[in-house]
C-alpha cells in the first residue's frame, strides 16, 4: 500500500483550479480552487445543494467541468474518463455487486487492470484485513451488516492502492453508535496509508472528527478553507458561522477599539483589532458563556433541555436578544421562567 506525508508537507497532490459547473440555469460549481496535500484528509462540508457532491464528481470523472481543470500527481486528468484516473471511491450506498462475494467484489478492480491471480489473491487478503473482515471472503452482500458492506466498499476503494481515495457521504445509512465508529476505523487506516482523501458530508461534527482540513461550500461556492480547530473558533462569515456548530450570531459596529456597538444600544468588549467604524459580525458559542465573564446577559429561561453533560438553555434577554447557551449538568434542570446573568470573556467572542 502507499505511504505518504502528513497534511501540508511536500506539494499537492490533488489541485482543483478554477472549476466551473453548470445545470441549464443552476450554478453548481462558482469557479472553484482548492489543493490537498499529500496523506491529506479534507472534507467538504455543506448543506444539501451546495455543489458539493458534484465537486466530487468532477474529480471522479462522473462529470464534466465547464471550465477549469483537476490535477492530480502533477498530471491533468480533466479529461480521463473515471478508470484511467487511479482514483478510489467509496459511494453512499455502498455500490456493492449483490451476486458478487466479498472477495469478488473486493478483487473487481484488479482484475479491470489485469492483475495476475495470485497477486490480486494477496492484496484481497491484505485489504480485508486491514478493514477486519478476514474470513468474509465468500459472503455476498445481503449477508452483511451495514456497516460491514462499508467496509467492503472500503477495501475495494484502496485495494489497487490507488493515489486518491474519495468518500461521498459513506456513513449517512448508518445508526449513530456505528456511524462514530467507523469515523475512527476510516481516519485510522487513511492515516495508517497515507491516503490522499477527499470526505463529502453535511454533518458538522463528523467534519470535525474526521478532518485535517475543511472547505465550507455554499451556493456552488467555497465560503472557507481552514483546519477544523478555525472553522469552529473562526469562521470567515455568518454562513460558516451558523452552519458550524450552534452560535449565537449577533451584528453591530466597531465604536472604538476593542468595543462593539450593538443596535440595542447594548456595547460589548471584544478581542479584536478591527477599525472604529467598521460593520461586524459577533459569534458567541453557546458553551463559551460562564457566570463571571465580563459581558453579562440578564435574561428568562424560554426554553430548558437535559442532553446528559449540558443543559441547552434560550434566554430571552434585556432588549429583545435571544441567546442559546450551554451549561455544565449539575443539579436540577433550571425551570422554565427562572431569570439567570451569564457572562461570556473578550476572548471568548469572535468578529468577523
Amino acid at each position: 500500500m502507499r505511504t505518504g506525508k502528513g497534511a501540508g508537507e511536500g506539494s499537492a497532490e490533488l489541485l482543483i483550479e478554477g472549476v466551473a459547473k453548470r445545470f441549464g440555469d443552476v450554478v453548481a460549481l462558482d469557479h472553484v480552487s482548492l489543493q490537498v496535500a499529500q496523506g491529506e484528509l479534507l472534507t467538504i462540508l455543506g448543506p444539501s445543494g451546495s455543489g458539493k457532491t458534484t465537486l466530487l464528481k468532477v474529480v471522479a470523472g462522473f462529470e464534466t467541468p465547464d471550465a477549469g481543470r483537476v490535477t492530480v500527481g502533477g498530471a491533468n486528468i480533466t479529461a480521463l474518463p473515471p478508470a484511467k484516473r487511479d482514483i478510489g471511491m467509496v459511494f453512499q450506498n455502498y455500490a456493492l455487486f449483490p451476486h458478487l462475494s466479498v472477495k469478488a467484489n473486493v478483487a473487481f478492480p484488479l482484475e479491470m487492470r489485469n492483475v495476475g491471480r495470485a497477486e490480486i489473491d494477496r492484496r484481497v487478503g491484505e485489504a480485508l484485513a486491514m478493514v477486519e473482515l478476514a474470513g468474509y471472503e465468500a459472503r455476498l452482500p445481503k449477508q452483511l451488516s451495514g456497516g460491514q458492506q462499508q467496509r467492503v466498499a472500503l477495501a475495494r476503494a484502496i485495494v489497487f492502492n490507488p493515489r486518491l481515495l474519495l468518500l461521498d457521504e459513506p456513513f449517512g445509512a448508518l445508526d449513530r453508535k456505528l456511524r462514530e465508529t467507523m469515523q475512527l476505523e476510516v481516519r485510522r487506516l487513511q492515516r495508517r496509508l497515507g491516503l490522499t482523501t477527499i470526505f463529502i458530508t453535511h454533518d458538522q461534527e463528523e467534519a470535525l472528527v474526521l478532518s485535517d482540513r475543511i472547505a465550507v461550500m455554499n451556493k456552488g461556492a467555497i465560503q472557507q478553507i481552514a483546519t477544523t480547530t478555525e472553522i469552529y473558533e473562526r469562521p470567515a462569515n455568518d454562513f460558516v458561522a451558523d452552519f458550524v456548530g450552534e452560535s449565537n450570531i449577533l451584528h453591530g459596529t466597531m465604536s472604538a477599539p476593542g468595543l462593539v456597538a450593538l443596535p440595542d444600544g447594548r456595547k460589548l468588549m471584544v478581542d479584536s483589532e478591527a477599525a472604529p467604524g467598521a460593520k461586524v459580525g459577533v459569534l458567541m458559542r453557546p458553551e463559551r458563556f460562564a457566570p463571571g465573564g465580563i459581558n453579562e446577559f440578564t435574561g428568562e429561561i424560554v426554553e430548558a433541555v437535559y442532553l446528559g453533560t449540558t443543559f441547552k438553555l434560550r434566554l430571552a434577554c434585556e432588549g429583545g436578544q435571544e441567546l442559546l447557551v450551554r451549561q455544565p449538568a449539575r443539579g436540577p434542570l433550571p425551570a422554565a421562567g427562572t431569570t439567570i446573568t451569564v457572562g461570556i470573556d473578550p476572548e471568548a467572542i469572535h468578529v468577523f
